[in-house]
Formats: structure tokens, sequence, C-alpha cells
């Protein structure tokens, strides 16, 4: 199953719609702070130097950026093009859900001017239209394949699968075992956690880091089951869970980095140590499955029992995407 030509092109004009959303917010907030630098290290969680401005974005919206820009081209190029699409559209709706109740909250007055809010809101509903649009569009789009010489959507190799589905689901099972130790330290920061409220912080346009890694653990299950099964969704979702991966441990090991963690790792507390680590592995674990997914997959038919999964136009039911939890820790750090 593929989809037709007026689709993909509609499909990679939502895409680039979304990507100059975000690449609009990105250029905001860095003419908004005095040093390009400063923008990196609030995304890292320093806390010497904060921009005297507060920045609307984090380094989340950075890896959207990217991904919107390859889910446009893939949705012209890639035989792969409707799951791309679909997986950009369900990304989207789980990252701009919570703006729609947590942008015009009277305590975003205190960061930021009645007119940024606006236009943040604005910028979430647009950006909500667009995502379910992308699913409407490969729903209405989908045909048959003419002939046996139009490609095939492609699926994982059976190495680059198997791979996958170790990392990734190795990578959501420590975001949640994260998330479960953060609700027996810090009970008194819920439901902020996952909703967002007084008791945490985010960006404008970005949501609940809880939410953030709620989403982001299911989006690393959803597609290393995927995987595992040779599915042609697991290499869009893979792709984006492994870049999400990426960004949020890019950001904990430049942080460990900063604070000069790795040079007294051993005087550190048992858990501050395996937070550490979880950097790292977030790291290691995101680079490599990109690597592996990227790669052209196979045509291949998979055993029968998994067709189901080969149509690709299923997805998680995520709420929004961004660090995990070890990558924006808890307060008290």
């Amino acid at each position: 199953m593929t989809v037709t030509r007026g689709a993909r092109i509609t499909g990679a004009v939502l895409c680039a719609l979304l990507a100059v959303i975000v690449a609009g917010w990105l250029v905001r907030d860095v003419r908004a702070v005095d040093d390009p630098g400063q923008l990196w290290r609030h995304w890292a969680g320093s806390y010497e130097g904060r921009p005297a401005a507060l920045p609307a974005t984090s380094a989340d919206d950075v890896m959207l950026l990217v991904a919107y820009l390859v889910a446009a081209v893939a949705a012209l190029r890639s035989s792969v093009a409707a799951t791309a699409l679909v997986a950009t559209g369900v990304v989207t709706l789980a990252v701009r859900l919570p703006g729609l109740w947590n942008i015009g909250e009277s305590r975003m007055e205190a960061g930021y001017s009645d007119d940024l809010r606006t236009r943040a809101l604005v910028c979430a509903f647009a950006a909500l239209a667009a995502g379910i649009a992308l699913i409407i569009v490969v729903g209405a789009g989908r045909r048959p394949a003419r002939d046996s010489s139009e490609a095939a959507p492609t699926r994982p190799g059976q190495g680059a699968g198997v791979t996958a589905f170790l990392l990734l689901g190795a990578a959501g099972a420590v975001v949640i075992a994260w998330e479960i130790r953060q609700a027996a330290r810090f009970p008194e920061i819920y439901p902020d956690w996952y909703l967002g409220g007084d008791r945490v912080f985010q960006g404008l346009i970005d949501p609940p880091p809880g939410w953030s890694g709620a989403v982001l653990a299911l989006l690393c299950l959803y597609a290393a089951t995927g995987a595992l099964c040779r599915a042609v969704h697991a290499r869009p979702f893979g792709l984006i869970a492994a870049g999400g991966l990426l960004s949020g441990g890019a950001l904990g090991v430049a942080r460990a980095v900063h604070y000069e963690f790795l040079g007294h790792f051993g005087d550190l507390p048992v858990e501050e140590q395996l937070t550490v680590l979880t950097w790292f592995f977030e790291v290691i674990a995101g680079a490599v499955v990109l690597i592996v997914l990227a790669r052209r997959g196979t045509a291949g038919t998979p055993a029968p029992h998994h067709q189901g999964y080969g149509q690709g136009y299923g997805g998680p039911r995520p709420g929004v995407f961004g660090p995990p939890p070890p990558s924006q820790p808890p307060p008290g750090w």
C-alpha cells in the first residue's frame, strides 16, 4: 500500500509549514538572548548565566525542525512516505497538545508578554491542525501499488530490527524507571509534572517535562515492537524516538561536562552516577538506532501474522515529545 502523488505533495507542504513554525520560534529565541551559547546552556539546565529574555523553546524543537525537514523530503522521495507522514502527524499532536491549556495560563504571564503568548497559542492551533491534516491526507490518499515495478514500502533488515528493538526497548524501560523513581522522591510536584503548573518549569511552546518523558517512552516501546516485527512503521517512528533520545542525552552529557561530574564521578551519590550513565546510554542508543534505521530497508514481507504491522498507519497515542526525565533532573539537583 502506498499514497498518491497529490497526498505526497500535500504532506510535504504541511511538513514544511510545521518546519517554518518551529524555525520562527528558534530564530526568536536566538535573537532574544545576548549570546547563542546562553540558549544552549539554558536548554541544558545550567543555573548560572540565564538569558535576560526567557526562551520559549527547548532543544527538542531543534530535533523537531530536523524531523519536519526529513519528513518533507521523505514524503516526496521515500517508499515509506505514508508512515513517515503519519509518524510526523502523531508526534506533532503529542508535542503541541499541552499548549492548549498551558500557554494561556496566568503563570506564563511572569515570563512572557501577552503578545508572545497569543502568537504561541495561534501557532499551537496551526501545528495541531497540520498534524491532523497529515494523518487525514495519508488516509485519504492510500492506494494499492499499480504493479510490481513500483517501489514497495521498505522494512528494517533483520539485524537492524533486532538492534533497534534491543536499544529502543531498553531506553523506553529506562525512561519509565526514572519516572517511577521520581514519583517516589518528589510526589509533591504531581500532577504538574505531567500536565503543567506552578511547581514545574517549561518553555512557552513546549510540553511539561513529565509528559515529554512519558511520550518518549511510548515512542521507544512502540518503535521497538515494530522493529522486532520488521514492520514498515518501525523506521519513521524509530528514527523520531532515536532523535529524542539523542537530544535528551546530549543535553545531559553537556550538563555533566559543565558541572565536572565526570571528573568526580566516584564521589557522586549512586543515583547521580546512574543519571550520568543514563545520559551517555541515551546518546549511544540514539546514535546507533539512527544509523541502523536510516539505512535503506528491505522490501521483503514479514511472516503472515505480522502483516498487520506492515501497513504502518497506526501509532501510539502519546502526549508529548522531549528529553526523558534524566535529561531534566528533578528539583533539588
